[in-house]
């Protein structure tokens, strides 16, 4: 399968999802990323939500959609991200700005550990209504979202 376009990714997510075994594959509903399968860190600050997150070697991750603009860190570790036909890798540590709209595919090269930093302009800590507002879990939901 050739992942050069975003429903190229689509195609791959609907596919992992179809075999999902809650085991090697996991998948809750429409999403691959079972929430409680990965070492998660929350942090709460003034108009902030940072998420620490840990990725396992050969780990895979499909992410959601980020809806806004947005820095993340690679603390330790190497992983490698494909992009709609765009293959990087990146070693720790290292600060990457992110595009709003686009869905990755990541791979852990090794254990490794990545923070995302988004806005919060509510100050709230329900993770549930923070990924509301900042992701999306496909692409029709966020062409909705750039609608509003």
């Amino acid at each position: 399968m050739e992942l050069k376009t975003k429903e190229h990714i689509e195609e791959l997510q609907k596919f992992l999802i179809s075999i999902a075994d809650n085991e090697n594959i996991i998948a809750d509903g429409g999403n691959i990323v079972y929430r409680d399968k990965f070492k998660y860190k929350h942090t709460f600050a003034d108009g902030i939500y940072v998420r620490e997150m840990t990725i396992e070697k050969d780990e895979v991750i499909i992410g959601a959609i980020h809806k806004h603009l947005h820095v993340w860190f690679l603390l330790s570790g190497n992983i490698t991200v494909l992009t709609e036909g765009k293959l990087k890798e990146y070693q720790a540590p290292c600060t990457v700005l992110s595009e709003p709209g686009v869905k990755r595919v990541i791979y852990g090269n090794e254990e490794s550990v990545f923070v995302n930093v988004h806005k919060n302009p509510t100050n709230t800590k329900d993770i549930k209504e923070l990924e509301k507002q900042i992701v999306a879990l496909n692409y029709n939901e966020y062409e909705e979202y750039i609608k509003k």
